[in-house]
C-alpha cells in the first residue's frame, strides 16, 4: 500500500490505521487463508499481516491495545553509565554538571560527544517540575511588602543613561503602591523610605515583609532569619512584625515583584524625562492618576477603592516618627573644618584637632562637641554643589589697582607734544580699547628709549597705524632696548620726515 505524499515528507512515516483492511485480514485468516496468500492479493508485506493478527489476537485476550517495544540499541555511552551513576550517587550537594561528567569519562576513555551525556542525565535525573506559584491573600491592614528596583532610563538633561533605584512598597490587601527614587539601599535610606511609606498611607501594616536584604537580616540560623538589630528597634518604634523571604526564592514575595514590571511597561514605557526632578515629579503624579485608578487584574477593583476599606485597620503613627540620623565621630582639621561625604563644614577655631560628634540627618548636618553640646549646624549640602567648603565667609580679595586714565594721559603727553595727537587720534579710531593703547604704549618707556617711542609713534601717526601692537613690533625691529648691546647703529631719522 503506497504512503501519501504529505506523509513522506515527515521525518518519521506515519502509518494510517485501516479498519477495513485489518477486519479483512483477521477474517480470511480465520477463514484458513495464509499470511502468503493475504499479503499477496491486499498488495502489504507479510510483516504488516503478522502485525495485524497479533495486534488483534493480545487485544482479545487482554482487553488493551497491544504496544510495541521499540529495540534498544547499544550506545557508545553504555560502558560509562556505572560510572555516571556513581558520580550522581556521589556529589550530591551541589550536583556535577554536564561539563565536568563529561571531562571525568573523557578520563576514563570515553570517545563521545557531549550532547549523548546530555540526554542521558536529563533522562537519569528526570525532569524537574517547578514549585507551583500560590498567592496568599492576607486580610485589610495585616501585611504590606517592599523591595528595590535597578532601571537605566535615558535623561534628555545628560544627554545618556543613568541608573534609578526605586524603592516600592504595595499593601497587600488593597494593592496600593508607593513608588520613591533613592540613590542608595543603605539601612538609613529604607528607614526614611519605610517612614516616607508610612505618611504618604497615613498608617502601618502589622507585618511588613522584605526579600533577604543585609539592611534587614544579618544571618540564618536553623532555617530562621535573624534581624538586624537597628532594623527590629525601627520595627518595634512603629509596632510592625518584620517577615523575610527564604534565599532564593523571590516567588515568595510576587506582590511586591510583579508590580515592578507594570511600572517598567506602563510608567518607563513611552515618555520622557528632562532630569531626576522631572522623572521624580511625573512618578508623584502617575501614581495618583494612573497607578491608583486602573481595574487590578487579580482583584478586579481601583486600588483606591480597596485602600479606603483597608485604611481602618491600618495602625496609627507615633507622634515622633523614627530618628533616621547617622552619628559618628570626626576630627577637626588644620583648616578648622570637619569633613563629610566631600565637603568640609567648618567649626570654630578652638576646636581644631578635637573628636566631635557628627549627626547626620536627611536635611541637615549637627556638630556637637566634646562635651556633648550643639556646636553648630549646617543644612546638607547639595551633591551638585561646587563650593566645597559650607559655612566659610569668602575671602576679600584685593582689588588689582590700576592707573587712572588721566594720570596714564599726562604721563604720555610730557614725553612729546606728538603724543597729544597720537592719543586724540586713538580715542577717535579705538573708542573702546583706547585705555589699553595708551597703557601699552606707555609701559615700553621700560625697554626703549624715549628718542625710539617717539619715532614710531610718528610713524604710527604717518601711515595711520594706532595699534599700540604695531608700534612696539616696530620698535622691536629697528630700535635697541636699554639694556642691548650695541652691535649695529640704527638711523634713528631714517622715518623722520
Amino acid at each position: 500500500m503506497p504512503v501519501p505524499y504529505y506523509l513522506s515528507l515527515t521525518t518519521k512515516p506515519i502509518i494510517m490505521k485501516d479498519e477495513s483492511l485489518e477486519n479483512n485480514v483477521v477474517t480470511l485468516h480465520a477463514r484458513g487463508w495464509s499470511i502468503r496468500q493475504l499479503a499477496r492479493v491486499f498488495g502489504i508485506s507479510r510483516g504488516r499481516v503478522g502485525r495485524i493478527l497479533k495486534r488483534n489476537h493480545y487485544k482479545r485476550e487482554t482487553g488493551n491495545e497491544y504496544q510495541s517495544k521499540p529495540e534498544k540499541k547499544a550506545s557508545i555511552l553504555d560502558p560509562y553509565k556505572d560510572y555516571i551513576k556513581k558520580l550522581l550517587e556521589t556529589y550530591k550537594d551541589p550536583p556535577p554538571t554536564v561539563q565536568r561528567i563529561f571531562e571525568l569519562i573523557r578520563e576514563k576513555g570515553y570517545s563521545g560527544g557531549k550532547t549523548i551525556v546530555s540526554y542521558y542525565l536529563a533522562d537519569v535525573r528526570g525532569k524537574q517540575t517547578q514549585e507551583p506559584v500560590i498567592c496568599v491573600e492576607t486580610p485589610a491592614g495585616q501585611r504590606g511588602s517592599h523591595d528595590w528596583s535597578e532601571y537605566y532610563v535615558y535623561l534628555s538633561d545628560s544627554g545618556k543613561k543613568e541608573k534609578i533605584i526605586f524603592f516600592s512598597f504595595i499593601l497587600n490587601y488593597s494593592r496600593r503602591q508607593y513608588i520613591e527614587i533613592v540613590e542608595d539601599k543603605t539601612q538609613t535610606t529604607l528607614f526614611q523610605c519605610l517612614i516616607n511609606t508610612f505618611i504618604y498611607f497615613d498608617g502601618v501594616t502589622h507585618e511588613i515583609k522584605g526579600d533577604n536584604q543585609k539592611s534587614c537580616v544579618d544571618r540564618w540560623e536553623a532555617g530562621r532569619p535573624v534581624f538586624n538589630k537597628t532594623f527590629l528597634e525601627f520595627a518595634s518604634h512603629y509596632c510592625f512584625t518584620p517577615l523575610t523571604i527564604h534565599p532564593g526564592k523571590p516567588r515568595e514575595n510576587l506582590k511586591i515583584e510583579r508590580p515592578f514590571y507594570y511600572l517598567e511597561k506602563n510608567f518607563l514605557n513611552a515618555r520622557s524625562f528632562y532630569n531626576r526632578l522631572d522623572l521624580k515629579e511625573q512618578l508623584a503624579e502617575w501614581l495618583l492618576r494612573v497607578n491608583d485608578q486602573r481595574i487590578h487584574r487579580t482583584t478586579r477593583q481601583k486600588p483606591v477603592d480597596l485602600y479606603r476599606k483597608e485604611f481602618p485597620s491600618l495602625q496609627a503613627l507615633p507622634r515622633k516618627q523614627y530618628d533616621t540620623s547617622v552619628i559618628e565621630h570626626r576630627v577637626v582639621n588644620s583648616e578648622s573644618c570637619i569633613e563629610w561625604e566631600g565637603y568640609y563644614y567648618v567649626v570654630p577655631r578652638q576646636y581644631m584637632y578635637e573628636t566631635c560628634p557628627v549627626r547626620k540627618s536627611n536635611q541637615q548636618i549637627i556638630i556637637y562637641g566634646p562635651g556633648s553640646g550643639e556646636i553648630i549646624r549646617y543644612p546638607l549640602a547639595a551633591k551638585d554643589r561646587k563650593n566645597r567648603y559650607i559655612g566659610r565667609k569668602p575671602q576679600n580679595r584685593q582689588a588689582t589697582i590700576y592707573p587712572q586714565t588721566k594720570e596714564m594721559i599726562l604721563r604720555l603727553e610730557a614725553l612729546d607734544p606728538i603724543m597729544v595727537d597720537y592719543i586724540a587720534q586713538v580715542k577717535k579710531h579705538k573708542k573702546v580699547t583706547y585705555r589699553h593703547h595708551i597703557t601699552r604704549v606707555l609701559s615700553l618707556k621700560v625697554n626703549y628709549h624715549k628718542d625710539d617711542i617717539i619715532m614710531a609713534v610718528r610713524r604710527a601717526l604717518k601711515y595711520k597705524v594706532y595699534e599700540a601692537g604695531a608700534i612696539e613690533n616696530f620698535l622691536s625691529v629697528n630700535a635697541e632696548k636699554k639694556n642691548e648691546i650695541k652691535l649695529f647703529p640704527k638711523n634713528r631719522t631714517m622715518d623722520e620726515e
